[in-house]
């Protein structure tokens, strides 16, 4: 799926966290529903088939509880996309990402292999750290292929990593620096990799057993003029990325306006002179951001259209030939945003918190809850195929549908409705976090559940706000005082 993803490293977060997210988008012919829920072991497949591919994976035994935000129509799998295990290590998937024929032509993509469908539910379960949901999951890649290339996050409470595939049964990945912040959109993403590293100590680079082997036979590498076993710093992106025309509309325009939010003095981004513009194939992979990234910060630069530019499509002045050439970040077919915060200061039951947002991001609102439960809170997990405001996917649907026609007479009452939501998530995490007993799953779900309430209640009373909004200004509006 087309998506957007930022991994903060401990020291680049507000609070030590590290911090994980993406955007979960459907694809163009249809929205796709989604819901919030926890997989106990005994509910976990032990004989696991891919409905898209067919592949067919024995997994192992001894599965862990995670959560996990599946689709509502089961017609084309779990599609889980992001969640965090019973021992703190989360996981986000997938990153579609592009390629190039050089590397597709090498090792073609295999259409029985897996795929984003399958990879949280045969990965999660059984990793005790990133690092080794990254080893996992490389090990998948070379025995079973894969039909699509993808990145996937992995994060613990000291770490993040990257890997991302290349071609139908190579891998690669790196960790993201304590003290920097990495942007993806839907392009082939690391631009360097250590290869030194990578065949030696192993500390911040991992890649597929035959990398340099497949690279060399396959003419890949474009620029270096050392031998391959003895770069540092090897350009993945010429050798294995893409450089398109539609890379320049819908996925270097992303990273440059979130470099240039966390980074606005760092480089110049706008005018003749500028270091890097929308669609600059060399911008950084990674960067150090000018102050501390906040979830607040996530939820923004993952829910943003190009405000404060020519290229926001909502815009009444400017150059209205730039409104919308460029993809935004959030847009119509959102269908989540997970962040994923592991808190290094709480006690280990409630250190990992995922804070959920549901349908277009540019106009919802992202709600905390802890990971570490046995149930999830019915608003969140009750999600119906059909329309409904009993739960937060299809309330937040319309929320944004009545917002997008009326936008500037509603936008007020979003971001009211968006910090309020954030600020009663910061309260209640406070608020239970200073309670925490001993043995607290039930507490923990009991406080989700009462997270819940309030998040359904300032969703209702938001919605009630925009629909008025929008009725007072229906086409066929008239009064006895018109006459």
């Amino acid at each position: 799926m087309s998506c957007t993803t930022i991994l903060v490293g401990k020291k680049a977060s507000y609070d030590g966290s590290t911090l994980m997210a993406r955007d979960d988008d459907s694809g163009p012919a249809a929205f796709c529903p989604k819901r919030f829920v926890v997989v106990k072991p005994e509910e976990q497949p032990r004989q696991y088939k891919s409905k898209l591919s067919g592949v067919e994976i024995t997994l192992p035994d001894d599965p862990m509880r995670y959560t996990c935000m599946p689709n509502v129509k089961p017609e084309r799998g779990i599609w889980g996309e992001a969640g965090i295990n019973a021992c703190n290590v989360a996981m986000s998937e997938t990153e579609t990402l592009t390629s190039n024929p050089r590397v597709l032509g090498a090792d073609p993509l295999d259409r029985a292999g897996i795929g984003e469908e399958d990879l949280l539910t045969i990965v999660l379960p059984y990793i005790h750290t990133a690092r080794e949901g990254v080893l996992r999951l490389g090990s998948l890649i070379e025995q079973f292929g894969t039909y699509e290339m993808n990145g996937i996050g992995f994060q613990d409470v000291d770490e993040i990593w990257w890997l991302e595939s290349v071609g139908g049964h190579h891998w690669m990945a790196r960790r993201v620096p304590d003290e920097a912040y990495v942007v993806n959109p839907n392009q082939q993403g690391i631009d360097s990799l250590d290869l030194v590293d990578a065949f030696g100590a192993k500390k911040e680079n991992l890649c597929s057993s035959d990398m340099i082997g497949f690279i060399r036979e396959n003419h890949l590498d474009l620029v270096g003029e050392e031998p391959l076993e003895e770069q540092t710093a090897f350009d993945t992106r010429a050798a294995f990325g893409s450089h398109t025309d539609h890379d320049h509309s819908y996925n270097t325009p992303r990273a440059w306006y979130m470099e240039r939010y966390f980074n606005p003095s760092t480089f110049k981004w706008e005018g003749p002179d500028a270091d890097y513009l929308p669609e600059s194939d060399d911008i950084p992979w990674c960067m150090i951001p000018e102050k501390r990234i906040t979830v607040e910060d996530v939820k923004y630069i993952l829910s943003s259209y190009y405000q404060g530019t020519e290229f926001n499509p909502y815009n009444q002045h400017g150059e209205s030939l730039n409104r919308g050439r460029y993809r935004p970040i959030g847009i119509n077919r959102n269908t989540f945003v997970a962040i994923t915060q592991l808190r290094p200061y709480a006690p280990k039951e409630a250190m990992a918190v995922e804070w959920l947002a549901v349908g277009s991001n540019a106009f919802n609102a992202a709600v905390p809850f802890y990971a570490n439960v046995e149930t999830t809170p019915e608003y969140l997990a009750n999600t119906t195929e059909t329309v409904s405001t009993e739960n937060f996917y299809w309330t937040n649907r319309l929320i944004a549908s009545i917002v997008d026609a009326h936008y500037h007479s509603c936008i007020a009452d979003i971001d009211r409705y968006k910090y309020g939501m954030l600020a009663m998530g910061h309260a209640m995490l406070k608020r239970f976090d200073d309670g925490l007993p001993a043995g607290s799953s039930a507490y923990l779900a009991e406080a989700n559940d009462q997270i819940a309430a309030e998040a359904r209640r300032m969703t209702n009373e938001v919605l009630g706000k925009v629909l008025d909004t929008a009725s007072r200004a229906m086409k066929n509006a008239y009064t006895r005082d018109d006459a």
